[in-house]
């Protein structure tokens, strides 16, 4: 019934009781789940969750990335991505995109490594036709200015597909999810939804049509109310539709029926055959 577009199943808090998230999942209905790929060194363990087949559910896939936050990790090539992706139940690239949360002493320019590592991802998800997963945290103009450089968005310089995907864990303004939906993109709603201080979040969730929204846990972390504080796990997820629901002024069947909907539109698109390179350099 529902679909968790963005959990960590890897992560220490989930995979070391991964049986008991799983049954938790099915009691709450959740029966489908995006295990995201945030390093190359953990991606053989996203995946081997995502291969793993349980016969009563939930559905799992796998995403391949590099997370922007990761630094001191194995920096992927456009070939690394590749080559992951080809691989059964991966469906997305990512999570990628940019993050100046958290620059210290650095200055926005010190972050160009951020800004080529998005471009790599990018270029992966043109060539291969499968969807970007992005966060961006205080970095929403670069962010939007990278997609529109090198997402082929009106582009004749190549035959590759233009880039797609999702906004994942919005916070974003309003005028950064039209942007967002203007480039063909999808924006994802967590718990973060039904936080009290969340009133302009919700705004921005009742701008969004409902057939380009999303719902997620980003688990283990930002757990919705009534459990926030709390580890937060996928069987959550129906509390964020709750909100979307109420926010729309829909049955929150209405809101799981349609964001499982968008997430299969969005994550079994026909994978792209062309090899091409794109213009924008990666």
């Amino acid at each position: 019934m529902y679909t968790d577009s963005h959990c960590h199943l890897d992560f220490p808090e989930l995979q070391t009781r991964l049986d008991e998230v799983l049954a938790q999942m099915r009691a709450a209905g959740v029966t489908r789940a995006l295990c995201i790929g945030t390093t190359l060194e953990g991606f053989d363990a996203v995946h081997h969750i995502a291969l793993t087949r349980h016969p009563e559910g939930p559905a799992l896939w796998a995403t391949v990335g590099v997370h922007p936050d990761n630094e001191g990790v194995q920096e992927p090539s456009v070939a690394d991505l590749l080559e992951r992706a080809a691989l059964p139940r991966v469906v997305g690239i990512g999570e990628t995109g940019l993050d100046y949360y958290r620059l210290g002493e650095r200055s926005v320019a010190d972050m160009a490594w951020q800004r080529q590592r998005f471009r790599v991802h990018i270029a992966a998800a043109r060539q291969t036709g499968l969807p970007l997963v992005i966060h961006t945290r205080a970095a929403a103009d670069d962010t939007l200015a990278i997609l529109r450089e090198c997402g082929g968005l009106g582009s004749r310089h190549d035959d590759a597909p233009p880039a797609t995907g999702v906004f994942h864990c919005f916070t974003e303004s309003l005028d950064v999810a039209r942007a967002a939906l203007d480039l063909g993109f999808y924006i994802s709603f967590s718990g973060i939804l039904t936080f009290k201080n969340a009133a302009d979040l919700r705004a921005v969730a009742a701008y969004v049509p409902l057939q380009r929204c999303l719902i997620e846990t980003d688990s283990p972390y930002l757990a919705p109310v009534p459990h926030r504080g709390k580890i937060n796990t996928p069987a959550y997820v129906p509390f964020v539709a709750q909100q979307l629901a109420a926010i729309k002024e829909v049955s929150v069947d209405v809101v799981a029926e349609a964001t499982s909907a968008n997430f299969a539109a969005l994550f079994t698109r026909t994978r792209a055959t062309a090899s091409e390179e794109t213009s924008c350099s990666a």
